[in-house]
């Protein structure tokens, strides 16, 4: 059966505009699609282990089929832990060795790992040099390869060591999406979820009868539910591409997320998707605590995400021992942290949200410790 014609949005942001392509057996399309971005016929490939062994040598294939060549591959770790500083220098170390110019293009082949990395890597590699996002997982598709954020993580906190630098095509092949383990997929799921919560009520109705169809396997709901997400980040990049407003709405669920990863260790143990799943949960139940938004509400989204395998509550958290103030005080860490106030994105519903300053860190940390208090009764009941 031959695919049909990709998707296209375009991110609009005057000369650096650029095309999210999305669609199946992409990969064979490379060359024609990539050739009008490229400095020279040439690239730099930027993968991870695990991504590497499933997907590097059939888009180099693709690319040396259209004349283009890879000239160097480098190949990193699985996992956040690549984030580094230590790797971010390795990479730039390899990059200079094997002849990157400032002309030429990396070309950033994976999940949200290597496309954070690879960009901050393109962003400061001899001040800046272009570069290609091709996401493999659910959660790069929707999210993290559009839109330009790129980081490292700190110690003290996730992606506090980036820059802004916005690819020059993003190429979401869903065929890609069918060599995820369940668990990343369900992972990058939550972020599709985001979208409908902060602003698309009917995309979130959507969602909660075709999402199950989308998990399992359905192209068709596979392209729908990554277009429509990408099409509603797309739209608030170009209106606010420094996060100095609305832009701030795309990271619902992530304030709290942010800082259960942090608290994690940025490990396995609990990936970034699964993190803001949690967060998620977090920020509408904190939202009807304030009666700002309808409890119902608030219940559809656990059960929307129960319905999906991802988990709604801090039960990891409460078995560690973990306390509300010392979220409160990783939050605290958070770049949108003014004036010691944290900037929350909380909702007043379904498909409503909002930037708020109103909540103190004291508030929060209350906050916290009476949901790791319901949770840790939860479990010791018979």
């Amino acid at each position: 059966m031959t695919a049909s014609a990709p998707t296209t949005i375009r991110v609009a942001l005057g000369e650096r505009s650029y095309d999210v392509v999305i669609g199946e057996g992409l990969f064979d399309q490379a060359a024609a699609l990539a050739r009008p971005v490229l400095g020279r016929p040439m690239v730099f490939q930027v993968t991870d282990e695990h991504v590497a062994a499933l997907h590097a040598d059939r888009l180099d294939a693709a690319l040396a089929r259209g004349g283009i060549t890879t000239a160097r591959r480098i190949v990193v770790p699985a996992g956040e832990a690549s984030k580094s500083f230590d790797q971010l220098g390795r990479l730039l170390d390899a990059l200079i060795e094997a002849g990157c110019e400032r002309n030429d293009t990396i070309v950033a082949l994976g999940g949200g790992v290597i496309g954070d990395l690879a960009g901050f890597a393109a962003a400061i590699m001899r001040r800046g040099v272009a570069y290609i996002q091709v996401p493999t997982t659910l959660l790069a598709q929707v999210d993290s390869s559009v839109g330009g954020k790129t980081a490292v993580d700190s110690p003290r906190g996730k992606n506090l060591i980036g820059a802004f630098h916005q690819p020059r095509l993003v190429l979401a092949d869903i065929d890609t999406l069918a060599t995820l383990p369940a668990r990343e997929l369900r992972a990058g799921y939550a972020e599709v979820v985001k979208y409908g919560l902060l602003g698309d009520a009917a995309f979130f109705a959507w969602l909660e009868s075709n999402g199950a169809d989308a998990l399992a396997g359905d192209t068709a709901a596979r392209r729908h539910m990554v277009a429509t997400s990408c099409g509603a980040k797309a739209r608030i990049v170009a209106a606010d591409e420094r996060e100095t407003g609305k832009r701030a709405l795309l990271n619902l669920g992530h304030t709290f997320g942010h800082a259960l990863e942090t608290a994690a260790g940025h490990g396995d143990a609990l990936p970034h998707g699964e993190a803001v799943a949690i967060g998620m949960v977090l920020a509408f139940t904190l939202s009807a605590r304030l009666g700002l938004a309808p409890a119902e509400d608030a219940a559809r989204v656990v059960r929307h995400l129960t319905a999906a395998g991802l988990p709604t509550t801090m039960a990891g958290a409460a078995r560690d021992g973990w306390t509300g103030q010392r979220l409160a005080a990783i939050i605290a860490q958070d770049k949108k942290v003014r004036d010691g106030r944290p900037t929350l994105v909380l909702a007043r519903g379904i498909g409503r949200a909002f930037l708020s300053r109103d909540v103190s860190l004291e508030r929060i940390a209350v906050f916290l410790d009476d949901e790791l208090a319901a949770v840790r009764t939860a479990d010791t009941r018979p």
